[in-house]
């Protein structure tokens, strides 16, 4: 499994129906902002507003930045870093790893020099000058949250152009890098609402940027990237301010509980501190994840091998956060293993 998420191929190699599956594998959270039923008056007849302009105004309610900053929202996060990279088509491409696969595999396809650094073992290794570096805060699949300002300053002095994507930023509390690009207009940052609003059937992340970056993005960009439910929907979750909070504490508490489950079952000789809504685990003895992954099938639970992060193999596995009968059920399965 390449990536989390696809329960339609898993119920169906089980010969079960979708929301039979405990998907530990995909790390969205459990719950969602939003009650369908209010979404009936949207009108579906007319065009979308190709500005997105009340969209736009509610992403910047709920995440400030200053005058000469803008944003541009996209078809989800993957969609935003595919535009990015694209536009600004980056000789020398630095990947903090290990983190997911589409960043290289874009890189790939444009044609990019791929410089990887190992943050576990040489987080501050010096970057090549004028290079692109793409950092993950929190980050993936190990969910550590980084205090980024010596790095910031390691990058801007090589004259880098720097992408920081805050996709799962919303679980800490944290400060996002945003207002920094008031001081550095080569500052680009990603974040994906689908994740922490629990909606990945939404398709919404944006970018941030200075506003002359923006507009340079905008010129490739095609109209109605998103439709009226969508931005009707995401507009009503970015709203829902007691969410936030509400939120955190239970990631919290659930990502304990979940760590505890893990810790009990002896399978696993590391379990690594996560500040998002998932855990990464080390198997002990060089175990096989593919192993771990065909054992709990049997109770309809999809976990995530992370072999196909760069620099770790297949004894690395992730699981995200979910509710508290789910996480009983998985530290009953790994418990007979």
């Amino acid at each position: 499994m390449q990536h989390g998420g696809n329960i339609y191929r898993f119920a169906g190699h089980l010969g079960c129906l979708p929301e039979q599956v405990l998907d530990f594998s995909a790390n969205i959270n459990p719950e969602q902002a939003v009650d369908l039923s209010s979404l009936q008056h949207v009108q579906l007849g007319a065009y979308a507003d190709p500005d997105y302009s009340v969209l736009k105004q509610a992403i910047r309610q709920r995440y400030p930045y200053p005058s000469g900053i803008d944003s541009e929202v996209f078809n989800g996060a993957s969609s935003a870093i595919f535009a990015l990279l694209r536009s600004l088509q980056p000789k020398d491409l630095v990947l903090y790893t290990p983190l997911y696969g589409e960043y290289a595999h874009i890189a790939e396809a444009l044609g990019c020099t791929v410089h990887n650094i190992d943050r576990f073992n040489r987080l501050f290794a010096d970057v090549p000058e004028r290079s692109t570096v793409i950092f993950v805060n929190p980050s993936t699949p190990d969910g550590r949250l980084y205090d980024l300002q010596k790095l910031l300053a390691q990058w801007q002095a090589a004259d880098c152009t720097i992408v920081i994507d805050e996709s799962f930023l919303d679980f800490c509390k944290a400060d996002s890098v945003t207002g920094h690009i008031a001081h550095y207009d080569k500052l680009y940052v990603i974040k994906s609402l689908s994740k922490f609003y629990g909606c990945a059937g939404i398709r919404i992340g944006f970018i941030l940027a200075a506003t002359s970056a923006i507009n340079e993005l905008q010129r490739f960009e095609p109209a109605w990237k998103l439709s009226s439910l969508d931005m009707a929907y995401m507009q009503q979750a970015l709203a829902n301010t007691a969410f936030i909070e509400r939120t955190r504490q239970q990631t919290a508490h659930l990502r304990e509980l979940l760590y505890q489950a893990l810790l009990d079952s002896g399978l696993f000789d590391k379990i690594y501190p996560g500040q998002a809504n998932f855990l990464l685990a080390r198997l002990a003895d060089g175990n096989d994840g593919y192993q771990l992954q065909a054992f709990v099938e049997s109770s309809r639970i999809l976990i995530r091998v992370c072999d196909n992060f760069a620099g770790l193999d297949k004894s690395y596995v992730r699981f995200a956060v979910k509710d508290e009968q789910a996480i009983a059920r998985l530290a009953h399965s790994l418990k007979h293993v």
